[in-house]
């Protein structure tokens, strides 16, 4: 027996009306989530879910109507966390510039992101904020800008000749080391201004890097941009 045919008139037709709906959300989502950001600001890292839901103008179950939980809503303020950190330090990986100034730049935004921030950052650290990859907000933010870094360090590898497998690991650990040294700082500033901080991380960033340059027989001014078109020519 052949099929009936199909009478149009059953076929749903999309009016649009889903996609609007499904855009709303998106939007409601993430207005609660720049409340989310407001609250912890104003109340720390140990801010309730009632104070977010205040900040945003709504009854704590209203909120839950667009996130699955707590732990969802959680994702969704690391994720946006995540994408402000890297947002703030894109503008830095130049590589026209010189080496001096792309760790001094890089240096200045994130203990600038730190101190604007400082109660975010305790929040995901304290509250181990998983992100959708399910990895944790602060560790992945690291990994993002260690990747970002390796990046960097291949053009002047391939530039200079120097053997590409120290990227990776020497980039994990210079992340690490500001990260750490970093938000110790912004904790506890021990007397030094950001000045000195800038100064002490940025110098001891590239000490790490002269002596692995150096390593190999090469020595690079950090103030000179290198011209990494003629030396690959």
């Amino acid at each position: 027996m052949s099929p009936s045919p199909v009478d149009p008139a059953d076929v749903a037709v999309p009016d649009g009306r889903a996609a609007r709906w499904t855009g709303q959300q998106q939007r409601r989502r993430a207005e609660f989530v720049e409340a989310a950001l407001v609250a912890i600001k104003q109340h720390g890292p140990d801010v309730s879910t009632e104070q977010i839901a205040a900040e945003a103008g709504v009854a704590r179950t209203r909120l839950y109507r667009h996130f699955a939980g707590a732990h969802a809503l959680n994702e969704a303020i690391a994720a946006r966390a995540e994408s402000m950190i890297l947002e703030a330090l894109a503008p830095v990986w130049d590589v026209s510039v010189s080496p001096r100034e792309i760790i001094r730049t890089a240096v200045t935004t994130h203990l600038g992101w730190l101190t604007e921030n400082q109660h975010l950052y305790l929040y995901l650290v304290r509250h181990s904020v998983a992100t959708a990859a399910g990895d944790n907000a602060v560790n992945d933010v690291k990994r993002l800008i260690s990747l970002l870094l390796i990046r960097l360090l291949d053009e002047y590898v391939e530039a200079v000749g120097l053997d590409a497998r120290v990227t990776q690991p020497l980039s994990f650990g210079l992340v690490g080391f500001v990260d750490a040294a970093a938000a110790r700082w912004v904790s506890d500033p021990g007397g030094l201004s950001l000045e000195e901080m800038v100064d002490l991380l940025a110098t001891s960033i590239w000490s790490v890097l002269d002596g692995v340059l150096r390593e190999v027989g090469l020595e690079i001014d950090p103030t000179v941009p290198l011209d990494l078109g003629a030396t690959s020519a």
